[in-house]
């Protein structure tokens, strides 16, 4: 990817964070529908467990210092070790109905970046998405759930930086109540990334999930 000066990577990033703004409305709100599909679900669907108490999470946040955002650069990789995720990340962007792409089933231990959003580190929200389960295994996220604020996350980019996120909380949306603006398109001055994977109960009537499991992560310095 070129290079570009301070002004024109900022408007670059400006831009897509509109574009995403934009898509970010017109997503159906059956995002991720294919956790488990037709495979029938994983054999323990993911329970979310309450989010930690504000004084917690403003403890663990104090922790780490904010880092400042950083310059484009595709992710090829996200780690988080409280979890034991070491997972390829692919692209993906939206189908010609307006739904989102999604990683395919077959391959329950990739991720997903919705290219339309800045790359993991620029300022504004960034968006991967993975599984919960798949053929009735776990998959790349199935254990999102456990996470708490504070926890690690680390995407390694092509230009060999690694973004460094901690974890600031976790939010269970019913899929009919996704909050695409929020979630895509939010006005934020920092750099957030945001992982997204299915959650709460499995309907087996329709073969997904009835949930949406996000966790909200920020830039921070590594240690």
């Amino acid at each position: 990817m070129p290079e570009r000066t301070p002004f024109l990577r900022s408007a670059h990033a400006a831009g897509r964070r509109a574009l995403a703004a934009a898509a970010g409305v017109l997503l159906s709100a059956l995002l991720l529908t294919a956790c488990g599909g037709d495979d029938g679900g994983g054999d323990d669907p993911p329970v979310v467990p309450a989010a930690a108490s504000p004084s917690a999470a403003a403890t663990a946040q104090k922790a780490r210092r904010d880092a400042a955002p950083m310059s484009e650069s595709l992710p090829k990789t996200i780690k988080i070790d409280k979890i034991g995720v070491s997972a390829p990340v692919s692209q993906i962007g939206l189908r010609p109905d307006g739904r989102i792409e999604e990683p395919p089933l077959s391959r329950p231990d990739l991720t997903g970046w919705y290219k339309e959003g800045v790359t993991p580190g620029e300022a504004g929200p960034s968006v991967i998405l993975g599984h919960v389960d798949a053929g009735k295994k776990a998959a790349v996220f199935y254990r999102l759930k456990e996470l708490k604020a504070g926890d690690l996350i680390q995407v390694v980019r092509q230009d060999g930086s690694t973004a460094t996120f901690a974890v600031q909380r976790l939010q269970s949306v019913d899929k009919d109540a996704f909050p695409h603006q929020k979630v895509f398109g939010e006005e934020i001055d920092y750099s957030s990334l945001r992982l997204v994977t299915c959650g709460g109960a499995f309907d087996a009537g329709t073969g997904h999930y009835k949930e949406n499991l996000i966790a909200f992560a920020k830039l921070v310095q590594p240690a």
